[in-house]
């Protein structure tokens, strides 16, 4: 077992330990005294387990099913939510919610991917992978803020696209490469954060931002580890090593310059505490849409532009 697999299991153990002792420390002192050390010291072991975790590790936390979604940030983060429904030409794509808010007072328009905390919601959500008609209610929701001025916040939770039969019947590649297209286009400000998993052309076709941030434990790639796993050595087992070859932690991906921000989490994972995580958020949010807001239609489309010309070389 790896050196941090065993420190994820020395985790576990503890926090058993501090559960069974909230259930004693009311009648207690002695336990009450050994739940403030166990604590500390799960606290201390928390902080040095994901400051070291490698790329398969961050892809673990980033799937973790009570990660905060697009609808557990909407109440922490914006008011006057009211949520659009369908394409206007096939269905309605629970995979993608958007809607009409305010951000701080200023109206938004917000697009992200919804997976659902157990397997109800998640079925119903199609576990967060989009439709055709998903990334056309995108759009369409994308062209009403550009009518009437309202910059676009979209957060991205997907491990990629549907690959079903229906979905290439109905043009899924027609539709991400649709929104590529028009997201250039777009003439206000376009803030995208990547809070869990971002996965490949799925995650890319609602992801062409002004600024593009990170959560810190989640992971942005062109495909999931074990897929390329299963190309490259035609192996899935080789996954974690897929995962580091990769390049799909936010730390990576900043140094290459494919996103512009990492965003911290709260102690544990943003999956701990949405809470403190939306808190966190709203500060690198606020910052990203104050910045935009000082240019120009055509200043934003000149920057945004160049800004994904220059991805990919190294030179």
């Amino acid at each position: 077992m790896s050196t941090k697999r065993r420190k994820h299991h020395e985790l576990d153990d503890i926090e058993h330990d501090v559960d069974e002792l909230v259930r004693l420390a009311p009648e207690n002192e002695k336990a009450a005294q050994e739940l403030a050390r166990l604590r500390k010291e799960v606290s201390e072991l928390k902080r040095e387990f994901y400051s070291h975790m490698g790329a398969w590790q961050k892809l673990q936390i980033a799937r973790h099913a009570q990660r905060p979604y697009t609808l557990d940030f909407v109440p922490r983060l914006f008011e006057e939510f009211s949520e659009i429904h369908g394409d206007r030409a096939f269905a309605d794509d629970p995979a993608i919610v958007c809607g009409l808010a305010k951000f701080h007072g200023r109206p938004v328009m917000i697009i992200g991917h919804q997976k659902g905390h157990d397997t109800k919601q998640r079925v119903a959500r199609n576990f967060g992978q989009a439709k055709p008609e998903g990334y056309r209610k995108a759009l369409r929701a994308m062209d009403l803020a550009a009518k009437f001025g309202r910059p676009i916040l979209v957060f991205i939770d997907t491990p990629g696209a549907y690959p079903g039969v229906d979905a290439e019947e109905r043009g899924q590649a027609e539709a991400i490469a649709r929104n590529l297209r028009e997201m250039v286009r777009l003439p206000v400000p376009i803030v995208v954060t990547v809070t869990g998993e971002g996965g490949s052309g799925g995650a890319l076709a609602v992801a062409v931002g002004d600024r593009v941030l990170m959560l810190e434990h989640a992971v942005y790639s062109v495909i999931s580890p074990e897929g390329c796993a299963s190309i490259t050595w035609r192996d899935g087992s080789k996954a974690e090593a897929a995962a580091e070859a990769l390049k799909i932690t936010p730390k990576d991906l900043l140094e290459l310059g494919l996103i512009d921000e990492i965003v911290p989490e709260p102690e544990g994972g943003a999956h701990n505490d949405h809470a403190a995580a939306a808190k966190i958020l709203d500060e690198s949010l606020t910052r990203a849409l104050d910045e935009l807001s000082k240019l120009s239609p055509q200043e934003l489309l000149d920057q945004r532009y160049q800004k994904f010309r220059r991805m990919g070389q190294f030179y």
